[in-house]
């Protein structure tokens, strides 16, 4: 009832005046113009753009990457390429980063098919040229999903700066007066999330780099508790707190900010009408007569495991051998991630484990995390539910969109096979 706005994810027939002749039950055909769709969704992404592997390509070539565009052909399969004479890069690794982007299981869901993403096969197609085929698709799921957005309430935040000796003792001080002033007040937001970032190096050359940041963001319902609680107790502690006191800006009031929730609904209660150009004539377009409901794909059989010598190897990056790419769906996060050899392959599968990824990521380690395995694209996706809260509008992670997470999960040490590097 408190929605601001509601709008469903309709399918693509109401403007669609031919599509090679297809019609609602080319299931394969049409999924492989969903995957199509997807790899040129985020435009540069599939040509260089945010790439995990950038290093390994001129930065003249990544200046300004070229939007990508596909070539469909009428069985469904398509060559995604760029236009002549522009930057970036079209290959095997840039379009399986794109095809993992903001994905979940090997399902993947439209209004008008459910694309299997374990069928996808990439193959080489001359420079800047990746062929995509063997796509399978099935009938879609019998309810669509439909977006709400409404105001999730106000939030407010100020950032401490810590500089030079004593960082940790200096985020104490200060957050235990920030909580001992909101336990006095008449009433205490409903979120209290205090963020320590440790962006300080020893014996700095330059007092930014010798400082870190202590993040305070508080929420609640009540825009005036919000603006009170941390602008009141924040300017009252600036000359009586810790050595160097400053912030990055004044806080200020409380700002409103939003939710965004999924939902679903029978696809036969949603109107779907095309208003065309001869006039305004009104076409409605009918829900799928053919569903399915929508559910995880068996497990696939994993590869057999890389044999080596467990005493040659190396503890350093897992990003040295494996891309990722992450974003957010809602308030669930993903992180795909994949290799480009078999031998990469055989020990990903067998080494990435939940377990392990929650170790290497401790901030998911309360939280539910699903893999999906991927054998064609070599690749692992890992769902993590929640991480992002209410979703991106509500800021509840200072990467709101997840955008990161994968580079983060990069970053980590593992101990690699020698014979992998």
């Amino acid at each position: 009832p408190d929605a601001l706005t509601a709008h469903a994810y309709l399918g693509g027939f109401g403007i669609a005046a031919a599509h090679f002749g297809w019609g609602p039950g080319d299931h394969d055909r049409l999924a492989g113009a969903v995957v199509a769709g997807h790899v040129l969704e985020c435009g540069t992404q599939a040509t260089g753009g945010n790439y995990a592997f950038f290093t390994e390509k001129p930065t003249s070539t990544l200046l300004h990457p070229g939007f990508p565009l596909a070539e469909i052909h009428e069985d469904g399969s398509c060559v995604i390429t760029k236009h002549p004479g522009t930057g970036g890069v079209v290959d095997l690794g840039t379009v399986t980063a794109q095809l993992l982007y903001e994905t979940s299981g090997a399902r993947y869901a439209g209004p008008d098919v459910t694309a299997r993403l374990d069928t996808v096969r990439l193959t080489p197609d001359g420079p800047d040229r990746v062929r995509v085929d063997g796509v399978r698709g099935e009938a879609p799921p019998p309810a669509l999903k439909a977006g709400l957005t409404r105001v999730g309430g106000h939030r407010n935040e100020v950032v401490f700066v810590l500089t030079g000796l004593d960082i940790d003792a200096k985020a104490d001080l200060v957050r235990d007066q920030i909580e001992d002033a909101l336990g006095q007040a008449k009433s205490r937001p409903e979120s209290v999330r205090w963020e320590l970032a440790r962006t300080d190096h020893p014996d700095a050359p330059t007092e930014e780099t010798a400082s870190a940041l202590l993040r305070l963001v508080v929420r609640d319902r009540d825009a005036d508790l919000v603006g009170r609680a941390v602008t009141g107790a924040a300017i009252e502690l600036a000359l009586g707190s810790y050595p160097g006191f400053h912030v990055t800006a004044p806080p200020g009031k409380g700002t409103p900010y939003g939710v965004f929730e999924a939902v679903y609904v029978d696809a036969t209660t949603v109107d779907h009408v095309a208003v065309l150009d001869d006039g305004g004539r009104r076409v409605r377009i009918p829900a799928p007569g053919d569903t399915r409901e929508l559910a995880d794909v068996p497990p696939p059989s994993l590869p057999e495991p890389l044999a080596y010598d467990r005493t040659r190897t190396r503890r350093a990056p897992l990003g040295l051998i494996a891309g990722a790419r992450s974003g957010d769906k809602g308030g669930d996060a993903n992180v795909g991630v994949w290799v480009r050899t078999d031998d990469a392959w055989r020990w990903l599968a067998h080494t990435l484990t939940v377990e392990l990824f929650r170790e290497l990521l401790p901030e998911t380690a309360d939280l539910v995390v699903r893999r999906h395995v991927l054998p064609n694209l070599r690749a692992l996706n890992f769902v993590v539910e929640g991480i992002l809260g209410d979703g991106v509008a509500s800021q509840a992670r200072f990467d709101p969109q997840a955008k990161a997470l994968g580079e983060w999960l990069r970053a980590r040490h593992v101990d690699l096979p020698e014979s992998l590097l």
